[in-house]
């Protein structure tokens, strides 16, 4: 799996995670969107990193295990998902930031209290609420259910774009600036989006 091949940096991988689908299936029904959004985090050297100087505690660990398994925190109240990257112990991974729903849509309304549009999953709190994800995945593999993502196809993005990663602090200096943010360009369900959606919303199909 992309993921799991360790000549890759967390950037790169990133960028492929572009376009695959996470679905989470419950007793309410199943709510899946296509990954749109996505931010990497380096590990001890990126001061916008939760293991920034191999800070490692409870609440982390999960970013310490190997390649493959969600590491899930909660902050402000909401909770936000991440996927590990890197081998055991280095501590890297990438911050799924938004998705473009697709199943189970009505269901995330209701658990988004009745928000529609495009806010319904533009923000990692907002798709964490809109697919009932908590801490209960915590340090759970991304491929086996009933939260995975599905790897088995994927939706391409025509362009991908770059920017600096979002709610990084100031203090972070030259991190906070980092080209490590990744979107599917053009796609209304990123967060800060601004215009008129690109053509089949910046999909190649």
């Amino acid at each position: 799996m992309f993921y799991q091949d360790y000549t890759k940096t967390t950037d790169q991988i990133a960028q492929e995670l572009l376009g695959y689908k996470l679905i989470h299936e419950t007793p309410e029904g199943t709510t899946s969107g296509w990954i749109v959004e996505v931010e990497a985090y380096l590990g001890p050297e990126d001061k916008g990193a939760h293991t920034y100087n191999g800070h490692r505690t409870p609440r982390v660990e999960a970013m310490y295990m190997e390649a493959g398994h969600f590491y899930i925190y909660q902050i402000r109240g909401h909770h936000s998902i991440n996927l590990v990257t890197q081998p055991e112990g280095i501590g890297q991974g990438i911050l799924i930031r938004a998705l473009e729903p697709d199943e189970g849509i009505d269901l995330m309304h209701a658990r988004r209290n009745g928000q529609t549009g495009y806010n319904l999953t533009n923000g990692p709190g907002k798709l964490c609420q809109a697919l009932a994800i908590d801490k209960t995945h915590y340090g759970t593999p991304a491929t086996q259910g009933p939260l995975y993502i599905d790897f088995s196809r994927k939706s391409k993005p025509h362009t991908i774009e770059t920017s600096p990663r979002i709610g990084i602090s100031t203090k972070a200096q030259e991190w906070q600036q980092a080209p490590l943010r990744f979107t599917v360009q053009g796609n209304p369900w990123t967060s800060r989006h601004k215009g008129k959606p690109a053509k089949n919303n910046g999909w190649l199909t």
